[in-house]
């Protein structure tokens, strides 16, 4: 059939794009790859968008073909929707129209593109551009409903069906809206569609009352529970934006009478809609199995649920006011009523499925509504004063019963799926604080762990009589066993309530330790249960991990391969020894005689883990092991770095996996400090093939942290026995330095570390890369970065000699760009700052070389020195009253003394002015720092912040100390100010030929005042 064809020549081609779809939607890999990339360059071309639609709108056209075109529709169009050039806004507008046509849609797919791309668009034109959509639907609507039951109109169901599902994409849509006119916008469709919404709902679901077992193999029954179903989810979406609003957004309250009447009639209907399809369900037997009755038994279980979607939205929204709407509290406790009901019968009837007596679904939002409704029946109110509504101690104990008895316990499919993929069992299990609103069993324990909580006077008594009735218990069978496993878990679970009711150090001592030597097969439900136990204990404080015996149960657990045990014992066994040891009173030296197996069972337990979750859960805990032993772990380093390579190397693009390796290698490091030396051979081929791509993108983060960790904690880069050291690194981190701006803190971090582990051997290797890579960074860096590196530099200058470093300072081209910033005085005020303290740095090392570098510079660009210096000279003053530390402007101050004992006319011009002033101001602030100073005493330093204050990232390391002597070293530190200018003056005379000279050509013009303050200052008698 001929393609559609309505666009000018000067568009794209109808026939063009229509065979492109057509080859898009062929079975034909090559041709569906070829007409892809030819229908991305197409749409780009004005029109394309408004033929493709209409492409899935003609319904002459095959199925496939149509829904391929609304496919990439969908796709691309809404996100390309503002563009003028691709929708013109007559193609716009036919769009639009063109949207409303797909109401009589029979192929769901296309239907549900349609509704997606409608949402879309309206979330953007509604109402301004498109006005009439939310009328054009409820107009649909009315007229359709009134057909359809009526029985006037035939084929009024698809539009109906359609129109809802449109209603419900944009009202989806604009829900979320968070901004004042979106919210505006959806506040005029509630009041446009609530009150006939009501009413359709009300008309469309008059037949539920009399659903019979009969009416659900009938097509008709299917279709009246899907149109009743959207009709109300529409309706829930308004009455639940309404409630947020008034309730915790503190608008729209004209909307609260209403939401109260549409709650107030959903409990109604939920309870009798409830009641007729258990009692339906239980008419019918048994499942049905036609295909008919099997979607008409869902569509009602799912239009069931969704009333308690609503309600359970309304209480996450705000519980306060949830509980307060009209007959809340009968709502809460129908669906407890619900929950005891389920218990009543046989066990088939509960199951995660549709067809049952009881599914899971409506079971678990029952007891989370039941959970967080029960602070309303608390016997205490939040202000201390008695509550006059409070549930009774048989309601309360009835409740825990059911729980522990029926709920908590393992049931055959959970033991069924510990059978068949252990590993998978335990991740899920874990898993269970994010799942318990999903699962049965999860969302018992909370509502338990929340009984106890409220009414701890009847719940603790209770259990501790089971606790007595089972824990002597020794039966093997395996209702017994899994009886006691579910007591454990509600011990467990109300351990912090239980804490002065149970003994558990003797509970640990007469029945856990005897439990878990146990070799009956079965048993290994109970031994999971207590390594669990055990972690929950500790981590509670309700038992403290200092006891010799709950170490001995866990290593026996962990390690135990006999029978009686499997791997979910032993998994959680590994769990819950990281929980322990990650307690706040964990003492290490009683854990240190189960050290060594401890590693050894990890170590093992990760290779004999089949699934990368697992391996990620035991690397986890054997990290925490590693981090708490601390140096008890040195003599058991190679037993953990050896798997490491064979494990790296099988995780292949597992990143998160990869990124725990790397934690456990940082974790050794940091534990075995000067000890990790021998480690560089595993760490360098990590390291390095973490920046290979794509690998970078994952792991560059826990990368740095183990590369910054290996260098702060040895204590030299080379590598053991020949094996590769970190010095081999260093040509990957000065590519980083250059290249990778969004570390680039971490990155000079590393950088330093090298620097105060072996700067002259750094250089002498790499100083012109150095430099040149610090050059490309700081032309690029945000002002944090730079003053960074400006530290790193300051930190090169000062702990390596100057022949080592001057020329490349020079070559790299980062000298002169640092006078260039100076000079034209664009940067912000802090990176000049930063700058000066460079070039004090680079006079106080070598005041020649300085020379040197003020030469070469004007030399390579060409002009006089004069114009190099001007600039520098200029911002060592004008940036002195932006230093803030005594040290820094200490460092300014014999900077510049330094340059003025050169003789330089270009510093010995402002010597009476600028740095006369800078010199006295400095005074000024150590004056103190020079009295009471004997001869050959260390300097003390009043104006000096200590060590400890000013380095903290490194402490605990070996790098600490480094840093500690770089930083008591440091010149500026170690130098009295006023003598080192008095000789550095001294030079400066020298080289004038005399003071007289010195006086006569630089220091005729100076205030008289300000030179005997100089004086005095330096002669020791300024006041």
């Amino acid at each position: 059939m001929a393609p559609p064809a309505q666009v000018s020549p000067s568009a794209v081609s109808p026939e063009e794009l229509f065979n492109v779809v057509c080859g898009a939607a062929s079975q034909d890999p090559a041709q569906v790859q070829a007409s892809t990339t030819r229908l991305k360059e197409l749409l780009e071309v004005p029109g394309a968008y408004d033929l493709l639609q209409e492409i899935a709108a003609t319904k002459s056209v095959t199925l496939q073909v149509r829904q391929q075109a609304i496919i990439q529709f969908k796709n691309a169009a809404t996100g390309h929707w503002r563009s003028r050039k691709l929708f013109p806004p007559e193609h716009k507008q036919r769009i639009r129209e063109r949207c409303l046509t797909f109401l009589d849609e029979p192929d769901d797919i296309i239907a549900e593109c349609n509704a997606l791309i409608v949402a879309k668009i309206a979330r953007q034109d509604y109402p301004l551009s498109w006005s009439g959509l939310i009328p054009h639907l409820a107009g649909v609507i009315s007229t359709s409903v009134d057909g359809h039951l009526s029985g006037s109109a035939p084929q009024a169901a698809l539009p109906l069906r359609r129109s809802l599902e449109l209603l419900n994409a944009v009202l989806k849509e604009y829900a979320a809206y968070k901004m004042l006119t979106g919210v505006k916008t959806m506040g005029q469709i509630v009041e446009l569609v609530r009150v006939p919404l009501q009413a359709h709902y009300a008309r469309l679901a008059s037949f539920l009352p009399s659903l019979t077992p009969a009416a659900l193999s009938q097509v008709s029954t299917v279709e009246n529970l899907l149109l009743a179903h959207l009709t109300f989810k529409c309706l829930s979406r308004l009455t639940f934006w309404a409630y947020h609003r008034y309730t915790c957004c503190n608008d729209f309250h004209d909307c609260e009478p209403w939401v109260n009447e549409v709650f107030q009639n959903s409990t109604v209907q939920f309870q009798a809609l409830s009641e007729l399809r258990i009692n339906v369900v239980s008419a019918l037997g048994s499942l049905p199995t036609d295909p008919v009755a099997q979607r008409a038994l869902d569509l009602f279980t799912r239009h069931v649920r969704i009333f308690g979607k609503l309600f359970r939205r309304m209480q996450r929204s705000s519980t306060a006011r949830f509980v307060t709407l009209p007959m809340c509290g009968d709502l809460v406790l129908y669906y407890w009523s619900k929950v005891v009901q389920a218990t009543s019968g046989p066990t088939e009837q509960i199951a995660d499925s549709s067809q049952v007596t009881f599914p899971v679904r409506f079971l678990v939002q029952g007891m989370a509504l039941f959970r967080d409704s029960l602070a309303q029946w608390a016997p205490m109110k939040k202000d201390g004063s008695p509550n006059d509504r409070v549930l009774s101690k048989q309601f309360v104990e009835d409740a825990v019963k059911i729980l522990v008895t029926r709920f908590i316990p393992l049931n055959p499919s959970d033991l069924e799926g510990w059978m068949e993929d252990p590993e998978e069992w335990v991740n899920t299990e874990e898993k269970e604080n994010d799942q318990w609103e999903y699962e049965l069993r999860p969302c018992a324990e909370r509502v338990l762990m929340t009984l106890a909580t409220q009414y701890p006077q009847y719940v603790r008594p209770l259990i501790e009589l089971t606790f007595n009735q089972i824990v002597g218990q020794k039966s093997m069978e395996l209702p017994a066993i899994i009886q006691k496993e579910a007591l454990y878990c509600a011990v467990g679970r109300c351990a912090i309530r239980l804490k002065e009711s149970i003994p558990f150090e003797q509970w640990l001592d007469s029945t856990l330790i005897a439990e878990a030597q146990v070799t009956d097969h079965n048993y290994a439900i109970v031994k999971r249960r207590i390594a669990w136990l055990l972690g929950k204990l500790v981590s509670d404080e309700c038992l403290a991990a200092n006891n010799p015996k709950l170490w001995q149960i866990l290593v026996h657990l962990l390690q135990d391969q006999g029978p009686g045990s499997d791997a979910v014992v032993r998994l959680t066994a590994a769990i819950a020894i990281r929980e322990c040891v990650d307690s706040l009173k964990f003492d290490a030296d009683v854990f240190a005689p189960f050290l060594p197996t401890v590693v050894t069972s990890l170590v093992q337990l990760t290779a004999d883990a089949d699934t990368l979750e697992s391996k990620r859960r035991i690397t986890d805990s054997l990290n925490t092991v590693i981090e708490r032993a601390e140096g008890r772990i040195v003599p058991l380093m190679g037993m953990v770095a050896e798997p490491i390579p064979q494990l790296w190397t099988a995780a292949a693009e597992d990143w998160l996996f990869k990124g725990c390796l790397l934690g456990t290698v940082t974790k050794l490091v940091e534990a075995a400090r000067e000890h990790a030396n021998s480690l560089s051979a595993l760490i360098v081929p990590l390291i390095r093939d973490c920046f290979n791509s794509p690998a970078q993108m994952h792991l560059e983060q826990d990368a740095f942290i183990l590369w910054q960790s290996a260098l702060r904690n040895t204590t030299t880069i080379d590598g053991v026995n020949g094996a590769p050291g970190l010095i081999d690194l260093v040509p990957l981190i000065i590519q980083q330095l250059s290249s990778n701006l969004e570390m680039l803190g971490t990155i000079v971090h590393i950088v330093e570390s090298y620097f105060l582990l072996d700067a002259p051997r750094i250089l002498q290797l790499y100083v012109l890369d150095v430099f040149r890579a610090f050059h490309v960074a700081i032309s690029e860096a945000v002002g944090t970065n730079v003053k960074q590196m400006t530290i790193a530099l300051c930190l090169l200058f000062q702990i390596a000699p100057a022949g080592l470093w001057g020329e490349a300072l020079h070559v790299s081209g980062l000298f002169a760009t640092i006078v260039k910033g100076l000079e034209e005085d664009k940067l912000p005020t802090p990176v000049l700052t930063e700058y000066v303290y460079v070039l004090a740095r680079i006079a106080l090392a070598d005041k020649q070389l300085f020379l040197q570098l003020v030469s070469a510079t004007a030399a390579a660009q060409n002009v006089k020195e004069e114009r190099i210096w001007e600039p520098i000279m200029n911002q060592w003053w004008n940036r002195f009253d932006n230093m803030s530390e005594p040290r820094s402007r200490k460092l300014a101050a014999m900077g510049i003394a330094n340059l003025v004992s050169t003789g330089r006319p270009e510093v010995l011009d402002r010597l009476s002015t600028e740095i006369c002033n800078l010199w006295l101001d400095v005074f000024g602030e150590i004056k103190e720092a020079q009295d009471n100073s004997g001869s050959g005493a260390p300097l003390t330093l009043y104006w000096d912040k200590p060590f400890e204050d000013e380095y903290t990232d490194t402490e605990g390391t070996l790098e600490h100390d480094r840093r500690k002597a770089a930083f008591e070293n440091d010149p500026v530190r170690t130098t009295p100010l006023t003598g080192f200018i008095a000789a550095r003056m001294h030079e400066a005379e020298l080289v004038c030929g005399g003071g007289a000279e010195l006086q006569a050509r630089y220091l005729s013009n100076a205030e008289p005042l300000l030179l005997k303050q100089i004086g005095d200052a330096l002669n020791g008698t300024l006041p």
